[in-house]
């Protein structure tokens, strides 16, 4: 058993929830959170929202998802195994998704991600990391996702932006995420401080003057805040993305784009977002929007070819810039030396919703805001066309970075 648990020590290190502090760093919170999760079930009694019939429908005429879902739940180790079957799992669902998360300031406790601290240990199973990758499985997952959104849209989930000591709004959530940089004084007199609902929160404004832009013409900036993933040179147009290593493949990336050609041997720029991080996104150059789209992909799905990771928990980001929910926008620049730049928002866990706030042939400068992530786990990519950009020297990986700062130069 000392073999197994440190196994999956390893694999709970490199989650991204537990990276970027929506799970908490000691493993054994998790199954405190589950077990206490399973006792607020109830008897089932209820009737399943829309969503989780759906789920249950597919699960009892499908035999493959079936046959993952049941082998999923009893491949977990017995002392994690809090979920003892589908039933258990549907109500659980169905239970998250009426459900805010609470603060807590002890990162060694905190569970922000409910759905990922639920999943966590199927997803680490092989029946589990087949489960995520089912097309139809992670269809009906992606409308339980969509119905908790909408439950974070709504008001009735403001009841946890408060200044109590397992509120957003208190003293050490006021600090972690330099909320002074959010809100006004006059704000802080508003019920809620003027946020309507949870996801108003989460992507909340800066105020003016917050993140200056770079205007220097020769300068590229940040398109988000975050910490720097990678950056990787020469891109191929198609990569085996799943392999140690997570090399970048255009074509998967880039969904067969027209474009994509214009991409070929370039470089892509990737960052993550942590949960304290400003979760709006901005154009990191001056141009013209000719494409932009939400590609519909996977949620949970982690590489498990990433093995061991160092960089704490985000070697899967490479992977999942190929196969998840994600924004695809291409922005020309009228500077030749600059061409075309394609901005790629992605969802990683929970809902990771990805709202694109322009249109092709709209003008944006550099600075100007592009859209925006719901709650959820997020990373951005950047890729560039062959030779047009030179990128700071300390832009290394966990490098923090600010949404309009400089991160690149025209030109080599």
């Amino acid at each position: 058993m000392g073999d197994q648990e440190a196994v999956l020590d390893g694999q709970y290190d490199n989650l991204f929830a537990r990276a970027a502090g929506y799970l908490p760093d000691s493993r054994a919170a998790i199954d405190e959170w589950q077990a206490d999760f399973v006792l607020r079930l109830g008897d089932g009694g209820g009737e399943f929202s829309p969503g989780v019939r759906e789920l249950e429908a597919l699960i009892k005429r499908d035999g493959i998802v079936r046959m993952y879902v049941s082998q999923m739940i009893q491949e977990v180790p017995p002392p994690h195994q809090h979920i003892k079957g589908v039933d258990e799992l549907l109500a659980a669902l169905d239970l998250i998704r009426t459900t805010a998360p609470q603060y807590n300031p002890d990162r060694e406790k905190r569970v922000f991600f409910p759905m990922s601290a639920l999943f966590v240990y199927m997803m680490m199973t092989p029946a589990g990391e087949a489960l995520f990758r089912n097309e139809k499985f992670n269809r009906a997952i992606q409308k339980i996702l969509k119905e908790w959104c909408d439950y974070l849209d709504s008001d009735r989930s403001a009841g946890v932006l408060t200044e109590g000591e397992d509120g957003w709004l208190s003293a050490p959530a006021v600090n972690e995420f330099d909320l002074d940089e959010y809100v006004t004084e006059a704000d802080k007199k508003k019920p809620h401080w003027g946020y309507t609902s949870f996801n108003a929160f989460f992507h909340r404004e800066l105020l003016p003057g917050k993140r200056p832009v770079d205007t220097d013409p020769a300068a590229v900036v940040s398109a988000n805040d975050g910490a720097v993933f990678r950056i990787a040179r020469d891109v191929r147009e198609t990569d085996d993305f799943w392999l140690k290593g997570q090399p970048y493949s255009l074509v998967d990336m880039l969904n067969g784009s027209p474009y994509t050609s214009r991409f070929l041997n370039g470089d892509v720029f990737q960052s993550f977002l942590a949960g304290s991080d400003y979760h709006r996104w901005r154009s990191p150059i001056d141009g013209v929007v000719r494409s932009a789209e939400v590609v519909d992909g996977l949620m949970f799905s982690n590489a498990e070819s990433a093995g061991e990771d160092p960089t704490a928990g985000t070697y899967s980001q490479g992977y999942q810039a190929s196969v998840n929910t994600r924004g695809l926008l291409f922005i020309e620049s009228p500077d030749a030396r600059i061409g075309m730049v394609c901005v790629i928002p992605i969802g990683i866990t929970e809902i990771s919703s990805v709202t694109i706030g322009v249109k092709p042939g709209q003008p944006v400068k550099k600075g100007d805001e592009l859209g925006w992530f719901s709650y959820g786990g997020s990373s951005m990519c950047l890729v560039f066309e062959p030779g047009k950009v030179r990128f700071l020297d300390d832009l290394k990986p966990d490098r923090k970075i600010r949404v309009s700062a400089r991160i690149a130069t025209v030109g080599h």
